[in-house]
């Protein structure tokens, strides 16, 4: 079976090229996943199935949650390419988990999200994390604390401060996913965000802010919000 390789392509039009030329930004979705996979099958270059994928799951959030079996149904991808494409996912994921063990100073909500969002990307149900910091606002640790359905979770107080008091964290965020992409606070969120603030007021631990990670879509390009940006804090 004849391959269509990308060295084929017009040098203009090759995504290894394009990208040591103009930078990972300046390419889609769709070449940097034809790169990974450097050739495709008789009558579909790699950037088709690229594109074939992302019509098929509609974000790389939902491709990253495919397994292998998964993966193989799509014409053109094989036990070898999908395999390529799990790893890639999986080092995404362990990079992110390198970058916790660094410490990093967590001081805006664009930090944050960006620190906690291919762990979330993953999640297929609301999953309640806190996250301990020191006085200088860097990561002590990231701590689970509860996990729900796809629309509910439920938070005590004292599960979170108990692991905040253990690890002598002089602040926490809070952080919870939206798996429907939407990260928009339901009255839920606002109310749990309420009572915890003031249970840190009380124990002398600041509870910084509270980011509900979501999925960017072409009306709302940010993934994330945050409820103290929102003015939940007000009056606390």
């Amino acid at each position: 079976m004849n391959s269509l390789r990308i060295k084929d392509q017009p040098a203009g039009e090759r995504p290894r090229e394009r990208l040591a030329a103009q930078g990972p930004s300046a390419l889609s979705q769709a070449e940097l996943i034809a790169i990974l996979l450097r050739t495709g099958l008789k009558g579909a270059s790699a950037v088709d199935i690229g594109k074939q994928l992302m019509s098929k799951y509609g974000s790389l959030n939902s491709l990253a949650h495919a397994s292998l079996e998964e993966l193989q149904t799509v014409k053109g991808i094989g036990p070898d390419k999908a395999v390529t494409l799990v790893a890639a996912f999986a080092l995404a994921r362990k990079m992110a988990e390198e970058l916790r063990d660094d410490a990093p100073l967590l001081e805006t909500p664009e930090a944050i999200a960006n620190l906690m969002r291919e762990d979330s990307r993953l999640r297929k149900v609301e999953t309640f994390q806190i996250l301990l910091l020191n006085t200088r606002r860097r990561l002590v640790r990231v701590q689970p604390i509860s996990q729900g359905t796809l629309d509910t979770i439920l938070i005590h107080p004292r599960d979170v401060f108990k692991s905040a008091i253990a690890a002598d964290a002089a602040a926490v965020v809070l952080l919870h996913n939206h798996p429907s992409g939407d990260p928009t606070p339901s009255d839920a969120d606002i109310k749990v965000t309420r009572d915890l603030i003031r249970a840190g007021q009380l124990l002398k631990i600041d509870v910084l802010d509270h980011i509900i990670l979501g999925c960017a879509t072409q009306e709302r390009t940010q993934d994330y919000v945050s409820l103290r940006e929102l003015g939940y804090w007000a009056g606390c």
